[in-house]
């Protein structure tokens, strides 16, 4: 039930992330639209090839379709009226990419995958989405640049399954994973951290 209730949320607030860029890249209300149930749906759904795990969740449950449309409609309404659209954006994307994180390792581990599979579908659910969100509006994926994104993604499915294995209530797992996960993509973007950049202008070939 928890699970279930994070999902909704999840796949609301990376719906919202998605119509939020489609209107900065000037799309109208379909386009917005397709890239909000894009950027929700996407990586649950190339998980559950993956995985073989069939009928993908939005077939097997259309409402999530509908979730998705209604809250991208809503935010094409309201984030007309928000100055700092930015900062919202960047909030609802990392609470969707730490909830989805945590979705696809449950996902994963209750068809007995191990445990590194695991961790890879949780990071696969997390990052997709907004990977093809970045790809459709003609930009660089965020999740190919240096911010902590990929990297936040693994943390929080490596701490739900860590927790798991010391055997913590499943609920509290959930919360304690979603909650430093966030945190950690909170301060990483506060404080600018980043992966190393590699030089290429010394290395022959790249000119």
């Amino acid at each position: 039930m928890l699970l279930h209730t994070i999902y909704l949320i999840a796949i609301v607030a990376e719906a919202m992330s998605g119509a939020i860029m489609g209107m900065r890249r000037g799309m109208d209300l379909f386009g917005i639209c397709m890239i909000g149930a894009v950027t929700a749906l996407g990586g649950g759904s190339i998980r559950d090839v993956l995985l073989g795990h069939y009928p993908l969740g939005w077939i097997a449950h259309p409402e999530y379709l509908l979730f998705t449309i209604g809250a991208a409609v809503v935010t094409a309404v309201v984030a007309r009226h928000l100055h700092h659209l930015r900062a919202v954006f960047l909030l609802v994307d990392g609470l969707g990419l730490v909830a989805f994180c945590v979705i696809g390792c449950d996902i994963a581990r209750a068809q007995g995958m191990h445990p590194a599979i695991v961790v890879l579908a949780g990071l696969i659910t997390g990052v997709f989405g907004g990977l093809l969100r970045d790809v459709l509006c003609n930009q660089i994926p965020l999740v190919l640049q240096r911010e902590l994104y990929a990297t936040v993604a693994l943390f929080t499915g490596a701490l739900y399954v860590g927790l798991l294995w010391l055997r913590l209530d499943p609920a509290l797992a959930v919360l304690a994973s979603i909650g430093a996960g966030l945190a950690f993509r909170l301060l990483a973007m506060r404080f600018h951290w980043q992966l190393p950049n590699f030089d290429t202008s010394r290395v022959r070939g790249f000119e």
